[in-house]
């Protein structure tokens, strides 16, 4: 298992509700503490992690500031569709400090696409500084 999440694993973000020259959503997945994807002042906002091909996932880390509440969906499909539940959270307001929640998946969850919607925050703007996802690429 490694994280197949990072950039450098071939994997991207398709899709982003928002986008800042300064913070872009590829910030997500560049494997850098100090770098993060910027929302704006709006609710919803989700971004949607695509691999190169399809993954077995054990679990997902993801680091946040500001997060309220979160939904992770996956899809199996080639083209990103078809999304179905993975779980909800609500994530715990920290002072001045990162987010960190564990969200583990079922056993044998396979995905080409994860979608993370963000449905709330507890300030106007949210930052996510990585997704990291456990798992194994499937050999087709």
């Amino acid at each position: 298992m490694f994280d197949v999440a990072l950039g450098s694993a071939c994997s991207d973000i398709s899709v982003s509700t928002s986008f800042d020259d300064a913070h872009p959503p590829e910030n997500i997945i560049d494997g850098k503490p100090d770098t993060f994807w910027a929302t704006t002042g709006l609710f919803p906002q989700e971004f949607v992690l695509s691999f190169s091909s399809p993954v077995a996932i054990s679990n997902i880390h993801i680091y946040t500031y500001n997060l309220k509440n979160i939904m992770v969906m996956r899809s199996t499909e080639h083209e990103a569709g078809a999304f179905k539940m993975l779980t909800k959270k609500e994530l715990e307001r920290t002072s001045g400090s990162l987010q960190s929640q564990l969200i583990e998946v079922p056993k044998a969850t396979v995905a080409q696409h994860l979608r993370f919607i963000i449905e709330s925050a507890y300030d106007h703007f949210v930052a996510v500084y990585r997704v990291s996802v456990d798992g194994s690429q499937i050999q087709e």
